[in-house]
This record gives structure tokens, C-alpha cells and sequence, in this order.
């Protein structure tokens, strides 16, 4: 059965929707076996030949030859037989391939067929919709922004043939984004449930802070330069622990590029977010120190080493320094760090007893993210 028309269109859809034809001839098969089904009484031992190269495709139902019909669903007769194939010479409980036109199937089992074919469209699009993100996953992509929502703030962006959604929490604080923008965005994860594959896009994921200077930044994307940890409030700053693999390598001048040129260019890819570079260091206190810049720690003393608790001291005028306004650089130092650090100003606290209330900063408590940003996230 010759049907250029259909493996033609066929051929259109896999070029549009990225969906396999052999695919899509395994949904026509399919829908062809359960239209039988319905049509021949139960009888769905369909055979399905397609060849695409000539665009041509047969369909057959297997019946039984039998000597007087009583179901013409699954029996043909001895003469019916001959005139099928008058190459054969056929007997009593031979088995003969009935050819078929689909045509016939009738208004009902066709329209079975149909929607069989429609849902395999619809799984076609969403299986290649899942591997599209799959593939990106972890990695910052450049999207186009489709529509806005005026009153949510919430973008719709196009990735590839894909569609997801850029909730306003996850921009950055001063983005504006129009439709036609291009802009760049964090696979941060891909969910697939009943409604189909979405992926979970962002701007404000230390991750994407991550991902940029491994764009930037040739000694990152190498590996020479390795990217510890990053703690980010997304809009306003972002702390980042580095350290190389080379000791004539420069991990932080790396990061910043010569006159600050590589590290400008993220910040204001970020629309202005500070971000500040410290070296990493296997030396919990001169980690913890170093995450506390741009204040001076003078002293870091671990009191629970198990549950990663500790005390930094910092001279008296630049305790509001070291903890931040509203509280941001020493709650960015413990995301970063993974420790619960107690700020305390040098003078008046020492010899005190420890039931006395502390007049210093509270513990700044360890919160959900660290075990992203914490234990060395990897995108």
C-alpha cells in the first residue's frame, strides 16, 4: 500500500517535533492493532510492514482457513483462501494473512486509532521534552523569553523546543525581562509528574554563580582553579571559596581577570550582586576567618567540632562588619562554610560564665541550603 502523503508528513513531524518516525510507526502500528481488535471481534494478530524508503506500509490479520465460516472475525474459507493468494495452495487449519485496508476498519475503530495515535504524539513530545532538559541539567543555557506574566512577574522562556517557567523568586532582584529578551538561566533540576516533564529554572542558584565563571574564567573551566563553594542571597551578594591546584596560579586573581575585567563581567551579568572571593582552606580557622572578610577575625576557636560549631573574635569596631547588615555576611560565612559561627566583639565577653547571657550575635543557624553549598555542590 503505497502512501507517500503519510511517511511524508511523517518525515515533517520528526523534523519539527524531534520525534523518531520508527516511533511514530510503532503508535500507527499500534492504534491499526487495536482498531482490529474492536472492528474483528477481539482478533488483533495484526502484522504492520513499513518501509519508509519506499513509502509504502501493509497491514494483515492472520485467519484461520476453515471449511465453512461460522466467525469471519478469525476464519476464512478454503475458496476465500485461494483468492488471497493464488500462489499457495492452502488446507483446512492453515493459517493465511488476511490483507487489510485500514479504511475499512470502520467510524469507531478508527477513531480509537486516532486518539491511540494522538497520545503517542503527546508521549513522543514529552519523552523528548524530558531528554532535552535531562541533557542541560546542571548547566546555565541561554533561553528566550516568550511571555510575562504582568501581574506574577512569571516568564515564560523557550530552551530548545521546550517551554518552562521562570518564577519571580528565582530572578534575580533587579531583572527585567520582556518578551524576545534573551537571557541566560540554571537548570537546576527536572521533574517529570503527571502533568509532563518541567524543568526547574533559575537565576538566583549558586549554581549559576558557578557556571559563569566556569564561562569566564578559562583556569575554572580547566580545572585548575576549583570552585569549593558558593552561598548566595541572589540580588545582593554572593560568597565564593576557591583554591588551585597550582601554587603558581593565583585562585582568587584568576577569578577577578586582570583590573577586575572577569569578575565585572559576571557582576553585572547579575545585575550589580557583589560578590566576594576568598581561598579556601582544609584549616577550618582560616577558613572560617577568610569567610568572615571583609571584616578582621583575630581569633576562631571550634567548640563542637562534631556538630561544626565555633567562636570568631573580631576587634570591637568592626563587629557590625563582620555580621552584616541584617545579619548577611555572617549568615552567607556559615552557608558557605557549613559551620554555626558565634560572633563575639575581642573586648568584654572573655572569663565571663557561660550561663550569662551573651551579648554578641546569636548562632547563626546552619539553614537547609548548606547541604548545597556547604559540602561542595556539584551542579
Amino acid at each position: 500500500m503505497a502512501n507517500k502523503d503519510l511517511f511524508e508528513a511523517l518525515r515533517m513531524f520528526e523534523k519539527e517535533k524531534d520525534i523518531p518516525m520508527d516511533y511514530m510507526l510503532m503508535q500507527i502500528e499500534k492504534a491499526i492493532t487495536i482498531a482490529c481488535k474492536n472492528f474483528y471481534d477481539g482478533n488483533e494478530d495484526v502484522i504492520f510492514n513499513a518501509d519508509p524508503e519506499k513509502n509504502t506500509f501493509d497491514v494483515k490479520l492472520k485467519k484461520t482457513v476453515v471449511d465453512e465460516v461460522f466467525d469471519p472475525s478469525y476464519e476464512v474459507s478454503l475458496e476465500e483462501a485461494a483468492q488471497i493468494n493464488k500462489r499457495k495452495k492452502y488446507e483446512i487449519g492453515d493459517e493465511i494473512e488476511v490483507p487489510l485496508d485500514p479504511k475499512k476498519l470502520g467510524r469507531i475503530a478508527i477513531s480509537a486509532a486516532r486518539n491511540v495515535i494522538r497520545q503517542g504524539i503527546r508521549a513522543g513530545e514529552k519523552g523528548q521534552s524530558l531528554l532535552e532538559f535531562q541533557s542541560k541539567l546542571g548547566e546555565i543555557v541561554t533561553a528566550t523569553v516568550e511571555r510575562v506574566d504582568p501581574k506574577t512577574g512569571i516568564a515564560t522562556i523557550k530552551i530548545g523546543k521546550s517551554e518552562a517557567m521562570l518564577p519571580k523568586s528565582e530572578q534575580v532582584g533587579c531583572d527585567t525581562v520582556r518578551e524576545g529578551d534573551h537571557v541566560k538561566v540554571y537548570i537546576a533540576d527536572v521533574k517529570d509528574n503527571e502533568k509532563g516533564p518541567h524543568a526547574i529554572i533559575s537565576r538566583s542558584h549558586p549554581g549559576f554563580v558557578r557556571r559563569l565563571f566556569e564561562q569566564e574564567v578559562p583556569e575554572v573551566f580547566d580545572g585548575i582553579v576549583e570552585i569549593k563553594s558558593v552561598s548566595r542571597e541572589a540580588g545582593s551578594r554572593t560568597k565564593m571559596a576557591v583554591i588551585s591546584a597550582n601554587p603558581d596560579i593565583d585562585a582568587i586573581g584568576a577569578c577577578i581577570g586582570q583590573k577586575g575585567a572577569r569578575v565585572n563581567r559576571i557582576v553585572e551579568e547579575l545585575g550589580g550582586e557583589k560578590i566576594d572571593i576568598i581561598e579556601y582552606s582544609e584549616d577550618p580557622e582560616k577558613y572560617i576567618s577568610a569567610a568572615l572578610s571583609p571584616a578582621t577575625v583575630t581569633k576562631v576557636e571550634i567548640t563542637d567540632e562534631e556538630k561544626k560549631c565555633c567562636k570568631a573574635t573580631v576587634p570591637d569596631g568592626q563587629l557590625s562588619l563582620a555580621i552584616g547588615n541584617k545579619g548577611q555576611n555572617a549568615r552567607l560565612a556559615a552557608k558557605l562554610t557549613g559551620w554555626k559561627i558565634d560572633i563575639r566583639p575581642q573586648s568584654g565577653f572573655y572569663g565571663e560564665e557561660e550561663e550569662e547571657e551573651e551579648k554578641t550575635v546569636p548562632e547563626t543557624e546552619l539553614p537547609e541550603a548548606v547541604e548545597i553549598v556547604g559540602e561542595d555542590e556539584e551542579a
